[in-house]
């Protein structure tokens, strides 16, 4: 089973594309990527809610976004939501992306965006993987500890609703905040990750927007000394400088303290130094659009 799919991410800080063929119904080849910067997360964070003019913005976004990955080839495309999607009140955006875009919109619960982070990066690693795998998703409300095995797939999810922009809102307003709030924050993302008891994998992976920029600063490897270096140094730092020297868009610079403290204590809760790994929600929402089509089509 081969098929060109397309795949509208909507999370807290952007809305990104993944165009993708998806081959024998497990390898994923992105063919063509993009992305949107929103913000609704710190408006959300600010004000409580999103205005209609931010909703109109993020459907006319997807709009776009979905007709790239058409012009592109995809042959099926849906558009997903985290954290934003599960307010009480997103009826209204996910109404209005499904009529300006005219394909399905999924709400993904956490249990969801944890598996289908799971289910990308173990399909974009194929070949060379232990028994048990783990995958920690730190987006922008929320993160995700995933622990499961490449053939029997996820097979235990743990959440909690801090991501790097609710840490950064919450803990590390200031900028650089210093070391006595980023010592804090830490405490606060330790406390919330405690209750967790995740079978300990025989490697982990990190996914998501913080784990790629933070792999521009100390490679693609996050062990706890370098972690802790990292964090050490980016809470002493304003997040422009952060972002000049290492090529970031200020928004993304600006939380990443509180990405590397959560990615920090995750790895603590797993007991494995995270590896940066080359597919993740996108990738594992391919690959069950492939698999629904499949399946229709049958």
């Amino acid at each position: 089973m081969n098929a060109r799919v397309g795949v509208v991410d909507v999370g807290s800080n952007t809305a990104r594309l993944l165009v993708a063929d998806v081959v024998s119904g497990r390898d994923v080849r992105p063919v063509g990527t993009d992305k949107v910067y929103l913000g609704l997360g710190a408006e959300i964070a600010d004000t409580g809610t999103l205005s209609e003019e931010t909703v109109d913005q993020t459907a006319t976004t997807c709009r776009l976004l979905a007709r790239r990955a058409l012009e592109a080839g995809a042959v099926r495309a849906e558009v997903i939501l985290t954290s934003p999607g599960r307010r009480k009140d997103a009826g209204s955006l996910v109404g209005a992306i499904r009529e300006r875009t005219r394909l399905p919109v999924r709400v993904l619960s956490a249990d969801d965006e944890g598996r289908l982070a799971f289910e990308g990066a173990v399909a974009r690693h194929l070949g060379d993987l232990p028994d048990i795998v783990g995958v920690v998703d730190v987006g922008g409300g929320s993160t995700e500890i995933t622990v499961g095995t490449p053939h029997a797939g996820p097979g235990w999810v743990g959440s909690v609703e801090l991501g790097s922009l609710r840490l950064t809102r919450l803990a590390l307003r200031d900028d650089p905040p210093g070391r006595r709030k980023a010592t804090w924050a830490r405490a606060t993302v330790h406390e919330a990750l405690s209750e967790m008891r995740p079978v300990r994998p025989d490697l982990a992976f990190a996914v998501g927007g913080s784990a790629r920029a933070l792999s521009r600063i100390v490679g693609r490897t996050f062990s706890p000394d370098t972690l802790d270096e990292a964090i050490a140094a980016l809470s002493r730092r304003r997040s422009t400088k952060v972002a000049r020297a290492y090529g970031l868009e200020p928004t993304r610079a600006r939380t990443l303290l509180g990405g590397a403290i959560l990615l920090a204590e995750a790895a603590h809760t797993l007991d494995r130094p995270l590896n940066l790994a080359r597919g993740g929600l996108r990738e594992g929402a391919a690959l069950a659009l492939a698999t629904e089509g499949a399946a229709v089509a049958a």
